[in-house]
C-alpha cells in the first residue's frame, strides 16, 4: 500500500516510546518500506479486520437456507408477538 504523490493525505501524529519506535524502524528497514508505509500496510488490514468483525454475521450454510426460509415464510404471530405489536407506541 505505497502512498503516491497524487493521493491526498492527512497527517496523524501519536507519540511512541523509544524502544517501540526503534522496533517499527528497524521492521520497515527491513521490509524496505518507510515507517509510515510499514505502520499502514499492517494497521489497516487490522482495522478492516475489527470492522469485519463488528458488522458482519457468518452463518453455516445449513442456518442461512434456515433464515431465507422463514424470511419466505414467516410463522403466524402468537399471543406474544400481537401483545408486544399492540404495546408499541403510534408514533413509530
Amino acid at each position: 500500500m505505497s502512498r503516491s504523490a497524487d493521493n491526498k493525505t492527512e497527517r496523524y501524529q501519536m507519540r511512541i516510546p523509544p524502544a517501540q519506535k526503534a522496533i517499527i524502524a528497524r521492521a520497515a528497514a527491513l521490509s524496505h518500506k518507510d515507517m509510515a508505509d510499514f505502520i499502514l500496510d499492517k494497521i489497516v488490514p487490522e482495522a478492516q479486520a475489527v470492522i469485519e468483525a463488528a458488522e458482519v454475521m457468518r452463518v453455516s450454510n445449513r442456518d442461512f437456507t434456515r433464515i431465507l426460509d422463514l424470511l419466505e415464510n414467516p410463522p403466524k404471530p402468537n399471543a406474544r408477538l400481537r401483545s408486544a405489536i399492540a404495546a408499541l407506541p403510534d408514533t413509530l
